[in-house]
């Protein structure tokens, strides 16, 4: 059965009382685990990040503005970063890859992975010197929960999330799902009891875009008595923005010292994109350039 593409839904419940986002991510942590070469453990948490980065970025406006997700944390996981944009490209690491893991896991609950530490949420604009960061400290040790926490916490906006991802018994995931919901200033308390007993019949969004749902029908049958209006849609993809012209350029901040090791190679000396793990290599050649170019054609030592 051919699956449908990944998109990102931007919509109004209850006469714009409630703001929503849906995305079908299927696709997008599918790309996330194969750069970067995930097992399950990996792709659950990279992937819940790499869907609240999607779902958190519909917020910008600007073309070149970008949104990061970062938690770090004391636990196993170490921390993890998610970036997302207008245009729905989404790329993210994590901090610590394998995870080590003592047992087998017994449930998807990643609390004692997280243990203690932050989550900040940082917006950076187009033009602005400096990006916009709010920080609490992690409360639960699922992303989806903390992030709820946050927005209550930074912005009073009373927030729910869902972050789903549905694995097959190899372990590879076959369907990844987020929705927020948000809501405005002055709703109606009995609306609030509506979109309750909306929530409680959500299924796995995980499970549901792996058997082929698709977020539209979703939309329209879960949320259908608070009468949803799509106001946008666009797609959601897995995608870096990582040069090696900016490769190049991270190689010349490197002390003189360690870029003169480098240029004495083996060689090619290989650089890789943390979001991406795309690898990046320099020959003797271009190691030479780029030392003539950071010392000036000089002997700096």
């Amino acid at each position: 059965m051919k699956q449908p593409a990944d998109k990102r839904l931007r919509f109004l419940l209850g006469g714009k009382g409630v703001r929503g986002v849906l995305v079908r991510g299927t696709d997008l942590v599918k790309e996330m685990r194969a750069r970067h070469k995930l097992g399950l453990l990996e792709t659950l948490v990279l992937g819940h990040g790499c869907l609240a980065a999607a779902l958190l970025a519909t917020s910008l406006k600007g073309d070149k503005d970008r949104l990061a997700l970062r938690v770090e944390c004391s636990g196993p996981i170490k921390g993890l970063v998610a970036e997302g944009n207008a245009a729905g490209e989404v790329r993210g690491y994590l901090r610590q890859t394998p995870i080590p893991v003592e047992k087998p896991l017994e449930s998807f609950d990643l609390a004692p992975f997280f243990g203690a530490g932050f989550l900040s949420v940082s917006t950076q604009l187009e033009g602005a010197g400096q990006p916009f960061t709010g920080t609490v400290m992690l409360e639960h040790g699922n992303l989806a929960l903390d992030l709820s926490h946050y927005f209550q916490t930074s912005e009073q906006t009373p927030t729910a999330i869902a972050l789903s991802i549905q694995f097959d018994r190899a372990g590879l995931p076959v369907g990844a799902g987020g929705l927020l919901l948000q809501a405005m200033p002055g709703v109606e308390p009995v609306l609030l009891g509506e979109l309750e007993e909306c929530l409680a019949g959500l299924p796995s969004l995980g499970r549901y875009f792996a058997e082929g749902g698709e977020a539209d029908a979703l939309l329209a049958k879960q949320f259908g008595v608070l009468q949803p209006e799509i106001i946008a849609s666009g797609p959601v993809l897995f995608a870096c923005s990582c040069s090696r012209e900016e490769m190049a350029a991270r190689l010349l901040t490197l002390p003189a010292k360690d870029l003169e090791e480098l240029g004495c190679g083996p060689f090619p000396v290989e650089t890789r994109c943390h979001y991406c793990n795309t690898a990046y290599l320099f020959d003797r050649q271009e190691m030479a350039e780029l030392w003539r170019e950071r010392t000036g054609g000089s002997n700096e030592e």
